[in-house]
């Protein structure tokens, strides 16, 4: 059966079409448009479920949320392709990275966003903030000095949850030369062909 994903633009979801061409699973996109002025997800995404967050995926009748719950899943349906390495480190690693994307990189990500919009509001939160971000770079930049992906020598779906934060951080929250450990990682992941069908599939990309 084919896995129908509900893929909002610029948002997390891309990571997902990305995930589901390296487990080469059947798919499809459903693509929806923030809206103009307030950057929100449509309405219509409610009528998929009552949150109204991208991404979801719907599979054999039933909706899933939350992208780090997704991507087990699918791992899952792939029979374990891109899942934790074999060895006890790169299991507890990838376990780690799986869930530090969403639990510790983006609440400070999104705060810097909120305060920005602030202006002049905002100025007593953009320092604090932006130092937790640096604080968090800073030490992704050492945990890459020794192995080539978050998890081990190999690419997995912790990789693929890492990316979205990463490109924010290229972006717009200081990822830079002082980086260049995570700088070869990103280029490293831009380069692969399922990466560069994605982006082919998931429509404009602000942050690859």
């Amino acid at each position: 059966m084919t896995i129908t994903l509900h893929h909002l633009e610029n948002s997390r979801s891309q990571r997902i079409i990305w995930l589901l061409e390296e487990l080469g699973l059947p798919y499809e996109i459903k693509r929806y448009e923030r809206n103009p002025k307030t950057q929100k997800a449509p309405d219509s995404l409610k009528a998929i479920h009552p949150l109204g967050k991208s991404p979801m995926i719907e599979d054999d009748g039933e909706v899933i949320i939350e992208t780090a719950a997704i991507a087990e899943y699918l791992v899952a349906k792939a029979g374990g392709k891109l899942g934790a390495p074999g060895d006890a480190r790169g299991e507890r690693l990838y376990t780690q990275y799986l869930h530090f994307a969403e639990g510790s990189m983006m609440p400070p990500l999104y705060g810097l966003l909120v305060v920005g919009r602030l202006g002049l509001l905002g100025l007593p939160a953009r320092k604090p903030v932006g130092q937790m971000v640096t604080d968090l770079l800073v030490w992704l930049e050492t945990e890459l000095a020794d192995r080539a992906y978050f998890a081990g020598d190999q690419l997995t779906a912790a990789d693929v949850m890492m990316s979205f934060p990463l490109e924010a951080c290229r972006s717009r929250a200081g990822l830079d030369e002082r980086y260049p450990n995570l700088l070869a990682w990103l280029k490293k992941i831009h380069a692969r062909p399922q990466y560069q069908t994605a982006l082919e599939k998931g429509g404009p990309y602000a942050y690859a």
